[in-house]
């Protein structure tokens, strides 16, 4: 074990057996040729002021391992023994020497310590070549070994930007979205597009070239398969750049394309938002109406269509979309889409068509917060109103057989307005009408909490025996 080739050599360095020492060493690094065992070598030697023995302690370690063994701690060792003695050139050739045949993958220490002694003892400019050839060849190298690594090409032209001129970055872009994704699913395109995006993007921003990006952002419609998928973010950022090109004509043409070819919600939405800057509101109203034709089940739309009619003061048009909205056999949010229209309603202060919409609504569903929602308009102008309205809420819903969570909050939210509002009759009634909460234990040993209304008692025998059953228990 090498526990006991240390036992050894340290015996012999007590008795100041330099030389036996050395012996040892050498007998120790064949029986075990594992890097950190050459390396104590070399350091041994140092430590004993024999540089030139130490120095061909590592010379011999990297002859023993040759080119297929070689590992990165050898050389950093090598390098900074080096450097202990102020041979800068040397140790800067042992690390050149390393990185060039050590796989990259595997050598990430050794590069960094590079970098940390170029930042020691060269000059600036060299470091910062070092670091991006480097680190350009890396990603070069991982591009060639798969041309649709749409990351590594990320990465590639970052550091491209970073100190080259603009054909340079030209060069590297068109390199990139000629690496178009085989297969037609837009799941490989994703990272694909944005190669495109960052293209115009820098050709805008950096280069200062509209016209340049323009025609970035025109290949790259013409190369996605629209027939089987877009991406609406090209066709919005392709109108945006018109817009800052003041060549309004043309983003209109763009987004009126895009609405023809391929619609999709997110390119209603940026066209009509663009023409609401822009104060066209009878364009407005053409684009939500084609919307809704193409999508009538969005009640975003439906909303704003109103909320746009309403800035405008046509108060009639907006209530005319809120009644076209809640007739729609499909809705993905309808019950945003009512509160919405009741909030109007209560906005022109329309109070009783709040209510009818709260009556209308109802008939529809028996959902509790309904019923809590019209209750607590009900109490802003009258307290009997709120008062009738959660006496039919409960009835209703004992008589559907919803579910008991629901007859609670109904009756809570009674209880706790009639705490506010009500008089010390209608507390002492809707006190009486409140549930007991009882444990109950299922078959299987499991508890939970039931409740118990005053009403139920006598209409279901059982549950008036249990109950019994209950107190005789208790008062045993």
């Amino acid at each position: 074990e090498e526990h006991a080739w240390f036992s050894y050599l340290k015996l012999e360095l007590r008795y100041k057996e330099v030389e036996r020492a050395r012996q040892i060493y050498e007998r120790f690094v064949m029986v075990h040729p594992d890097v950190k065992n050459w390396i104590r070598y070399g350091r041994f030697e140092l430590t004993h002021g024999n540089v030139p023995s130490g120095r061909s302690v590592f010379e011999r370690a990297v002859e023993f391992f040759g080119d297929d063994y070689l590992e990165e701690q050898l050389f950093v060792a090598f390098a900074r023994f080096e450097e202990q003695q102020k041979e800068y050139e040397r140790a800067r050739v042992i690390y050149k020497y390393a990185l060039d045949r050590i796989p990259k993958h595997e050598a990430q220490e050794l590069f960094n310590q590079y970098s940390r002694f170029e930042k020691r003892f060269g000059d600036r400019r060299g470091v910062e070549t070092v670091v991006v050839s480097k680190r350009r060849f890396q990603y070069e190298e991982e591009v060639k070994a798969n041309p649709c690594n749409y990351d590594s090409w990320f990465d590639l032209l970052r550091l491209t930007e970073e100190d080259s001129e603009v054909e340079a970055v030209r060069e590297v872009y068109e390199r990139a979205i000629a690496n178009v994704p085989p297969s037609p699913e837009k799941r490989h395109w994703r990272r694909y597009i944005y190669l495109w995006i960052f293209y115009a993007m820098y050709e805008e921003i950096v280069a200062e070239d509209g016209e340049r990006a323009r025609q970035v952002y025109r290949a790259c419609l013409g190369i996605i398969p629209h027939a089987q998928f877009t991406f609406a973010k090209v066709w919005i950022m392709a109108a945006e750049l018109e817009l800052r090109l003041q060549d309004l004509g043309a983003a209109r043409r763009l987004l009126g394309n895009a609405i023809g070819r391929c619609p999709k919600d997110k390119l209603f939405h940026s066209y009509i938002e663009i023409e609401l800057q822009l104060r066209e509101f009878d364009r407005c109203r053409q684009l939500f109406e084609k919307f809704l034709e193409f999508n009538s089940a969005n009640c975003t739309t439906w909303i704003r269509f109103a909320e746009m009619e309403t800035l405008l003061g046509d108060v009639g048009r907006a209530r005319s979309i809120y009644e076209l909205a809640i007739e729609q056999q499909l809705l993905d949010m309808p019950e945003v889409l009512w509160k919405s229209y009741i909030d109007f309603e209560i906005a022109q202060e329309e109070t009783e068509n709040a209510r009818q919409l709260y009556q209308r609504l109802l008939e529809r569903t028996q959902h509790v917060k309904v019923w809590l929602a019209f209750a607590l308009f009900e109490a802003r102008d009258s307290a009997e109103n709120a008062r009738q309205i959660y006496a039919r809420a409960e009835k209703t819903l004992r008589s559907h057989d919803a579910d008991v969570e629901e007859r609670v909050m109904i009756l809570e939210a009674w209880n706790q307005f009639e705490q506010k509002q009500g008089d010390a009759e209608s507390r002492a009634a809707i006190a009486k009408r409140l549930p007991k909460r009882i444990k109950k234990r299922r078959q299987n040993g499991e508890e939970y909490f039931d409740y118990i209304f005053p009403e139920d008692k006598d209409s279901n025998p059982n549950l008036k025996l249990l109950q019994m059953a209950h107190m005789w228990k208790t008062n045993q």
